[in-house]
């Protein structure tokens, strides 16, 4: 990209509204809003300010009123000389400032290339700049804290002493081999493998953290499945807090899957409402129950209902046992309001009519895909799958540091090891990213951030 150009985008979501917001960033944002917007005699720019002016066209015809923002550089999110021209939000307005200002000298942003530039110019980190993406896109609350914990620095603040510790053992063994022709033994294994675990260990753990990482970026998908009649549909919809699903006293009255995407303690869930699983009445039912089928297969939890209200019958048994060989799985006991016909092992009562014990089976789903205690670990996990594979390729190669030291091989040849080591975390942090891993990565932004 050409970094030096003065870039415009429109910032604000399509559409109409009360704001829209044009944003310049580069050397010469303040000489082409000059050109396109009209100040009040007398105005001077002034860092982290606003001022009024009009927003004028070739022939100085007043379009709009706007409100100017000026960030001198260093201090703007680019680093860059930055302008803000905020606009009433009518797309007609917003396209008229974008083309005056493409007319005026500057060049139309690339998607990202804001926060590309934060980046290059040293305002933030490659991790900090992935998290202001995972924030624009955070679909719950929970997901914008943990982005925003990132964005702060939260990933980079804990590989530093990784680094630190790592970059520390280097440079002792870069010693032991300056110093060797004297016959000093500056760093015997014993020491070299001290200093090396915890930043092993550390390394592991860090990496470790993306199985939970990953579902709170990507949540997860939940299956509800059971026979017919014993509620499913009413269960589905009571954990959504909507009517999604159609719900009949007929038996089969859900014929295909319905699936709908909700927040379940601050993590997205895809439910899916199954046909209900019976010896098929007809070819169209037989499909249904297939897909139910195929449901469970594909789902990270499986949830079988049952009627609680009326013993179990063979087909609940076989159907719990299939659910359990499958992977993770809970059993509910719907209609729990109309009396209850026995315990069974694990079993959580419930009322999708009534709204008893939805509460509870809420808090055992999130606890069975993620244990009680980790939602309140906001940013101390990755969520990057790019993250994750550098970590463990960095983890490998300390690994093999280990075994070069057990195995009493020559400093020269442990410090490759390490250096392949240290190569992953500095391209997690961007220290040495590729061009072509930087524009994978930007090219996902939005333009206009």
């Amino acid at each position: 990209m050409r970094i030096k150009d003065t870039i415009v985008a429109i910032s604000t979501p399509p559409g109409r509204g009360g704001i829209g917001v044009v944003r310049l960033s580069g050397g010469e944002s303040r000489a082409i809003a000059g050109r396109i917007l009209r100040f009040p005699e007398g105005h001077a720019w002034r860092p982290w300010a606003a001022s009024l002016a009009e927003l004028i066209d070739e022939r100085a015809r007043v379009v709009d009123h706007v409100v100017v923002t000026y960030f001198a550089a260093p201090r703007s999110y680019t680093a860059e000389d930055l302008v803000e021209i905020s606009c009433h939000g009518s797309p007609v307005v917003l396209r008229f400032a974008l083309e005056r200002a493409c007319a005026a000298g500057a060049r139309l942003a690339e998607p990202g290339e804001f926060t590309l530039r934060a980046f290059l110019n040293g305002r933030i980190d490659l991790p900090r700049a992935e998290a202001v993406r995972d924030l624009i896109e955070a679909t719950t609350l929970y997901q914008a804290r943990v982005a925003a914990q990132q964005a702060e620095g939260s990933v980079s603040r804990r590989l530093k002493p990784i680094k630190d510790q790592m970059l520390e053992l280097i440079a002792l063994l870069e010693a032991g081999i300056d110093f060797a022709e004297d016959d000093i033994s500056v760093a015997p294994a014993s020491e070299i493998l001290r200093r090396l675990e915890p930043i092993r260990a550390a390394v592991g753990e860090l990496a470790a953290s993306f199985a939970f990482g990953k579902l709170v970026h990507e949540g997860f998908t939940l299956a509800i499945v059971g026979r017919p009649n014993v509620g499913k549909s009413s269960l589905f919809n009571r954990l959504l807090e909507q009517n999604r699903a159609i719900v009949t006293d007929i038996p089969g009255t859900t014929r295909d899957l319905v699936s709908e995407t909700a927040s379940l303690e601050g993590i997205p869930v895809k439910m899916v409402d199954t046909a209900g699983i019976r010896e098929a009445a007809d070819v169209i039912e037989n499909l249904g129950i297939e897909r139910s089928y195929q449901a469970m297969a594909d789902a990270d939890v499986t949830l079988v209902v049952v009627d609680a209200s009326r013993a179990l019958e063979a087909q609940d048994v076989e159907l719990i046992g299939r659910a359990r060989t499958r992977g993770k799985c809970l059993l509910a006991g719907n209609k729990c309001d109309l009396g209850y016909a026995g315990a069974v092992d694990g079993m959580i009562a419930v009322s999708a009519l009534t709204g008893q014990g939805i509460s509870e089976l809420r808090r055992a789903i999130a606890d069975l895909i993620a244990p009680r205690g980790r939602f309140e670990q906001e940013g101390g996990f990755i969520t990057s799958l790019r993250h994750e594979q550098l970590l463990r390729e960095s983890h490998e190669a300390l690994d093999q540091a280990r075994r070069a030291v057990q195995l009493g091989i020559p400093h020269e040849m442990l410090l490759l090891d390490l250096y392949a080591a240290l190569r992953p975390i500095d391209a997690i942090t961007g220290a040495t990213t590729a061009d072509d891993i930087l524009n994978r990565i930007f090219s996902t932004f939005c333009i206009g951030k």
